[in-house]
């Protein structure tokens, strides 16, 4: 792992941002209202939900010496975007612009970020395993889209 100042340059707001998997197990779901293949347990308990979203996209980074992209999953993208996956997928549903202007506000952010290298042999891209933004006014995505969009907290 290798731990450095990136600035963020792009985020690829053209593809889905989030994924759908099972809540239990975590796994990912080709339809969120199916039965998990791998666990199951998900169907018989009322109170479980069967799916939920996680969050996973490329962003552009740079270094000193480099441009490249990587790959944010969920642990770190909560960071930065302030919610959960499932709170931003509803939040885009009713801003379809959210996405993209999600990226732009991340754009020219200093973080210092911690990559892995993948755990599985085919994927092609760095994870972000931890991103902690440098500047001290940092504020997560979401209160910046509630503040365009004009959105109070408890809506």
């Amino acid at each position: 792992m290798e731990t450095e100042m990136y600035a963020i340059i792009a985020i690829d707001s053209n593809k889905e941002m989030t994924y759908i998997v099972c809540s239990v197990c975590e796994k990912p779901l080709h339809n969120p209202l199916s039965l998990c293949p791998s666990c199951r347990r998900n169907a018989v308990s009322a109170t479980s939900f069967a799916s939920k979203r996680l969050f996973r996209f490329l962003i552009s980074v740079a270094s000193d010496t480099r441009v490249f992209t990587v790959i944010c999953f969920d642990r770190a993208a909560k960071l930065l975007f302030g919610c959960s996956a499932d709170e931003f997928f509803n939040f885009s549903q009713i801003h379809p612009f959210a996405a993209e202007n999600a990226g732009k506000m991340l754009e020219g952010e200093m973080c210092r970020m911690t990559l892995s290298k993948p755990k599985n042999g085919n994927a092609q891209h760095l994870r972000v395993a931890s991103v902690v933004p440098f500047s001290s006014g940092f504020r997560p995505v979401i209160q910046s889209l509630k503040q365009l969009y004009r959105v109070s907290d408890t809506s």
